[in-house]
């Protein structure tokens, strides 16, 4: 079984409400259909209903199958407003959510923010900066993450790592050149949302080109300052680094080059690229040599699940991303 067919299962129990901002788009629709026909969530659309249903029924669909959530139904919204305002630490104030929700992805994040949605799915239409601008303003980050990034999971054929052939990576999408006080805080999202997915214990290790100290740098220095901030505000994790790959992941080389105590090194289940070039660059060499699937990129560090998409993803994926964003809300809910 593979792991998103043991996803599928876990879902299933329990499927998510997932809101869609750009439903009617020919690709997000057959996803969502196509998932709520295997029982992984309740699909939402967003916009104007009714269009929404016949563009549904034209393309084959049973329009039933959905739920709708429309913008131009002014009891829905002043509904949404008045349980999003009273929520504590809200950023927007009536009269500016209300100008907001005139735009469907705006409209399906204060729907998530007051619990009438678990996700937020998009990326086909809108931007990348889209979806995570309204994310910030909306739902918000969580306590004591500084700022948004993202995780995907490997499968690797052959890859006989720790968790068989599975490997998470991040940030590989979204946090250009991370500071230290970032990276850290990539790392301690990634931990938990490993958690939410996979049901892992979390070893984390932040990759560079040295180990240990066997090399020196502003580089290294910044990923060996981000271990250290990170293992200080959660201790309770397995974070360990600066580690090149081969000695993160291979418990040969990790006995060779590692000459401490380390629960992570040779075992890490998660790896944390030091910038975007390496972490861009990774996840192809993995996907082109180690012929694998690469599933994400899922976004984390949102007090919610939010998804991102990529603009170019096939049916195929975008259900992959959305089954996994279920999984992710269905846990951290529970």
């Amino acid at each position: 079984m593979s792991v998103l067919d043991e996803l599928r299962k876990k879902v299933q129990a329990h499927p998510a409400k997932v809101a869609f901002p750009e439903g009617g788009n020919e690709k997000m629709m057959q996803a969502a259909f196509e998932c709520r026909e295997e029982g992984c969530i309740i699909p939402i659309l967003v916009g104007d209903a009714e269009a929404l249903k016949a563009q549904a029924s034209e393309r084959g669909y049973d329009a039933a199958a959905f739920c709708y959530a429309d913008l131009s139904d002014e009891a829905l919204k002043t509904d949404l407003i008045q349980k999003y305002v009273a929520l504590p630490d809200t950023r927007l104030k009536e009269k500016a959510l209300a100008r907001r929700m005139q735009d469907p992805l705006y409209f399906a994040m204060v729907m998530q923010a007051v619990g009438e949605a678990d996700v937020t799915f998009a990326g086909i239409d809108y931007t990348t900066e889209d979806v995570l601008l309204a994310g910030q303003m909306v739902i918000g980050l969580k306590e004591g993450i500084s700022t948004v990034s993202s995780i995907g999971l490997c499968d690797i054929p052959g890859f006989n790592g720790s968790e068989g052939e599975l490997l998470a990576v991040g940030d590989s999408a979204v946090c250009a050149n991370p500071t230290e006080e970032q990276l850290a805080d990539i790392a301690i999202s990634a931990c938990e949302t490993v958690k939410e997915l996979l049901d892992w214990e979390p070893r984390c290790a932040f990759v560079s080109y040295s180990t240990d100290g066997s090399g020196q740098g502003v580089l290294i220095d910044k990923v060996r300052n981000a271990v250290k901030i990170a293992r200080e505000k959660r201790p309770d994790l397995k974070l360990d680094g600066e580690f090149q790959l081969d000695a993160a992941i291979v418990p040969a080389v990790a006995g060779k080059k590692v000459k401490r105590e380390s629960e992570v090194a040779g075992k890490a289940n998660i790896l944390i690229w030091p910038d975007l070039n390496v972490g861009n660059a990774g996840v192809k060499l993995i996907q082109i040599l180690g012929h694998a699937n690469a599933y994400g990129p899922l976004l984390q560090g949102f007090k919610k699940i939010v998804c991102d998409c990529s603009r170019s993803a096939p049916v195929d994926e975008l259900k992959g991303n959305i089954i996994m964003s279920a999984v992710r809300a269905m846990t951290s809910k529970a």
